[in-house]
């Protein structure tokens, strides 16, 4: 006979959130809307003409590039998960845009011509776990960006001056289908700057309950260590700082207390 606990216990699986692309599309969907709106409106404070070529290093799902090409933009992205560019061109091809992202690392690609802005805005790019990577693809940028335009890079720093967040939890619902996020710090090491966080996505829909645990292994960054990131790249000025609630009349100074930030960076020269 089950315990109690054996009732109400929840199948897990031990599997990368970015290989189930249709619930991590749902999980990070939330604020879609208020980055697009965030996006076209860098574009119209910071740029000196309207952009037409709008470009997504790790696209994942391409949530955001599918909201832009709804709007008529053309637009293009890659990521370094297979899964995820099925999905994204999948939902291209079915919705008859004509566009295509496609497999590369962030660090180590070129594109056939350059776009006018290009966004990052969900920590992605400290999936990069060491300096020289993030040097890579800064450059890898400034070669897919044109002189003048923008890349809106989205970081969570790691504050000196009050202690680093811990914890975090989510829900997102669509239709049928709901998802509770859970995401926790396992280990920070100073030396190295590796940090590896657990995140858990507990799906639940009619049929079916299960939870899916991953772990995340990313780059940290204080202010300072960004700051002469973005410097040294030579090719990209910080314009403006905004937190995560993507107010584009709100900006921000990033300080030691500071975690959240999107970088708007211009690109300055070939």
């Amino acid at each position: 006979m089950n315990s109690k606990a054996d009732k109400y216990s929840i199948e897990t699986v031990n599997e990368s959130i970015y290989d189930h692309p249709k619930y991590y599309d749902l999980v990070f969907g939330a604020d879609c809307a208020a980055e697009v709106k965030f996006i076209l409106g860098c574009s119209d404070q910071y740029m000196q003409r309207p952009p037409k070529k709008f470009f997504e290093p790790a696209c994942g799902t391409g949530r955001l590039l599918y909201a832009l090409a709804k709007r008529g933009h053309n637009v293009a992205g890659l990521d370094l998960n297979p899964k995820a560019v099925d999905f994204c061109n999948a939902r291209f091809d079915r919705h008859g845009v004509e566009a295509k992202a496609f497999v590369a690392d962030m660090s180590d690609f070129r594109v056939p011509h350059r776009h006018d802005i290009a966004f990052n805005t969900i920590n992605s790019f400290r999936h990069l776990q060491t300096e020289k990577a993030a040097r890579e693809h800064l450059s890898c940028m400034g070669q897919a960006i044109r002189v003048g335009g923008l890349y809106l890079l989205g970081v969570h720093l790691t504050p000196t001056e009050v202690a680093p967040s811990e914890t975090e939890s989510w829900s997102a619902r669509r239709g049928h289908l709901s998802i509770n996020t859970h995401m926790w710090t396992k280990e920070r090491k100073k030396g190295s700057r590796i940090e590896r966080f657990g995140i858990q996505f507990d799906v639940h829909s009619p049929t079916k309950s299960f939870r899916i645990v991953d772990e995340l292994v990313l780059r940290s960054y204080k202010p300072r260590q960004m700051d002469r990131l973005i410097t040294s790249s030579g090719c990209w000025e910080n314009v403006a700082t905004y937190n995560f609630s993507y107010q584009l009349d709100d900006p921000i100074e990033v300080d030691a207390a500071t975690e959240d930030v999107v970088y708007v960076l211009r690109r300055t020269r070939d």
